[in-house]
């Protein structure tokens, strides 16, 4: 059984799978800050379940990319659960956890989340026969680089993610936006992502932020030194 969290962007979600099937789930997208919501969520969908933390197998989470605060919750959360309960993690990437969201829908998945300064976080995954499939590793894209890249590949093409909306109509609507209920991290996709993946210890579990914060950036800047 895995427990499957994310609170790296806007939404909240959590999510119990059992042997690969959903037992349970629960998404936010309040805008309430991830520290007030994200363990009375998990709890409350833990009791509904009849499941406790002594049950599940492992913890899974998104690493990111992401929100700096909203990655740090999530990965302090499961870390502390998980030390406390003996338990196994297993970090998830974001973007993958996005990806995980259309087993069942051929195409491209173009994963994006919003990075600000005209940039996006992506990956690219083939969905096909119900198999997810990375096609890159997850990077901080332009948004003009990644219509480029887009306009060299053929079929479908689906925009998901919390960026996906500015891509969308950065790239003059030419690709398709995925629906809501598919458009963001959710506790499911991140047990999908999870599965089969090999667990580690809670003091190993690390964000991946892709990129330094704004305010490193803003120094390194202002001290005329190369900001990647």
């Amino acid at each position: 059984m895995i427990l499957g969290i994310d609170s790296s962007a806007i939404t909240a979600g959590c999510a119990l799978m059992d042997n690969g099937r959903v037992i349970a789930e629960q998404f936010l997208n309040t805008k309430h800050t991830h520290s007030q919501t994200l363990l009375p969520m998990i709890e409350s969908m833990m009791k509904c379940a009849g499941v406790s933390l002594g049950d599940i197998d492992a913890a899974a989470v998104t690493v990111g990319p992401g929100s700096f605060t909203g990655l740090r919750i999530g990965v302090s959360t499961v870390k502390g659960m998980c030390f406390g309960a003996g338990k196994q993690c297993i970090p998830v990437s974001s973007l993958e956890a996005v990806a995980y969201n259309f087993p069942g829908i051929d195409g491209k998945i173009i994963a994006c989340m919003d990075a600000r300064c005209g940039q996006v976080y992506n990956a690219v995954f083939s969905s096909e026969g119900g198999v997810i499939t990375r096609l890159c590793d997850d990077r901080a894209i332009r948004l003009e680089e990644l219509a480029q890249e887009l306009s060299g590949m053929s079929g479908r093409i689906i925009l998901a993610g919390d960026g996906a909306e500015l891509a969308h109509k950065f790239m003059e609507e030419k690709y398709e936006l995925a629906p809501y209920p598919l458009r963001y991290q959710r506790g499911s996709g991140v047990c999908l992502a999870a599965e089969g993946r090999e667990t580690i210890d809670p003091a190993a579990l690390m964000p991946s932020y892709l990129r330094l914060p704004q305010a490193e950036r803003e120094r390194l800047a202002r001290e005329g030194k190369p900001v990647e």
